[in-house]
């Protein structure tokens, strides 16, 4: 090929090829002297979250993996834990609330690494400061018992809030909730990836609490990567190169968030390159090897089961829905 045709390759077909080199070269030597996966098929339920873009960027990293077949499946009628329970999927990156929730319904469903800390952002009208001006206040939610309604009924009960009471919930989109902050018809709105930034570039609200920097929230995870049990017990090599591959996508979000920012938006996950490389940036992606996921599920358990949203006590959760040996070996194998 002459460097004039070259120089026609489109940005797309660029972008492609350098990120499947990049994953080849992410890749440590252990993972050539491992078995061969299990399957060659690999099923990853998808979120619209920007902040779950390791799953998005794990593509590349799963073909080097040994994985032939990737699919990507959105849902559409219900949230994730269910159909990854059902087994219509193999793995998927959630949030800790959906995951705690569904371990405690009894859902064959195993957390198996922390991806990055906080990525909500609570804001608030002039008249919320703090959590605990929510007291007597309206909060949209995009339905009751998501993980979105949990996690700020966590955060509610940790500075002595009663969730259940304190607080008037109303169910709206996230679209309608932005609306309704911006005409002061509701008083707090907990916004995530691209939510956070469509808020600010609009100048509506202000940031309460920012989980990515205040504490104690930015201690804990907030996404986790989540698998089948059924396909973990029956292919746990694969289960664990899937892993490696989602977090080497988490890897990149971290290492190189302009380039990550820019795969996202080609690969057609994101909408705004701006909005997702400010996710990158201020995301914590490296938290993963320096964090333990059983102090995530602990934390945030003990506040659900006091607030009666779960019934199994918080080590019961983690003994029965969590399975950390991949992480702690790729923890040693994929030193810095």
């Amino acid at each position: 090929m002459d460097l004039t045709s070259e120089q026609k390759l489109s940005r797309r077909r660029f972008l492609f090829s350098t990120s499947a080199l990049g994953a080849a070269s992410f890749l440590p030597q252990t993972a050539a002297a491992e078995p061969r996966p299990e399957v060659t098929k690999i099923r990853l339920i998808t979120s619209p979250a920007i902040c779950v873009a390791p799953g998005y960027l794990a593509s590349e990293f799963l073909k080097a993996e040994g994985f032939t077949t990737i699919e990507y499946i959105t849902p559409e009628k219900r949230p994730a834990m269910p159909m990854l329970a059902d087994g219509e999927g193999d793995l998927t990156v959630d949030a800790i609330h959906a995951v705690i929730t569904g371990i405690d319904a009894s859902l064959p469903v195993l957390g198996l690494a922390g991806v990055h800390l906080g990525c909500y952002e609570l804001f608030g009208t002039q008249q919320v400061r703090s959590i605990r001006d929510l007291k007597g206040k309206t909060v949209a939610v995009w339905a009751l018992e998501s993980d979105q309604h949990l996690f700020l009924a966590d955060m509610a009960a940790y500075v002595g809030l009663d969730p259940r009471k304190d607080i008037n919930w109303i169910v709206r989109s996230g679209k309608e909730a932005i609306q309704l902050l911006a005409q002061g018809k509701i008083d707090g709105y907990l916004a995530f990836p691209p939510e956070p930034q469509e808020l600010r570039a609009h100048k509506i609200g202000h940031v309460v609490v920012d989980t990515s920097t205040d504490k104690p929230w930015s201690e804990y995870f907030c996404c986790m990567v989540v698998a089948n049990r059924q396909f973990v017990r029956l292919n746990p090599i694969a289960a664990k190169r899937a892993v490696r591959a989602i977090l080497k996508g988490t890897d990149l979000c971290s290492q190189e968030p302009k380039r990550a920012a820019r795969l996202v938006v080609e690969k057609g996950y994101a909408s705004r390159e701006d909005y997702a490389l400010e996710t990158f940036k201020n995301v914590p992606y490296d938290a993963w090897r320096t964090h333990d996921p059983d102090n995530t599920f602990r934390f945030y358990a003990v506040r659900l089961h006091e607030a009666g949203f779960i019934k199994s006590s918080p080590q019961k959760i983690i003994a029965q829905g969590t399975d950390w040996r991949f992480v702690n070996e790729l923890k040693r194998e994929l030193k810095a």
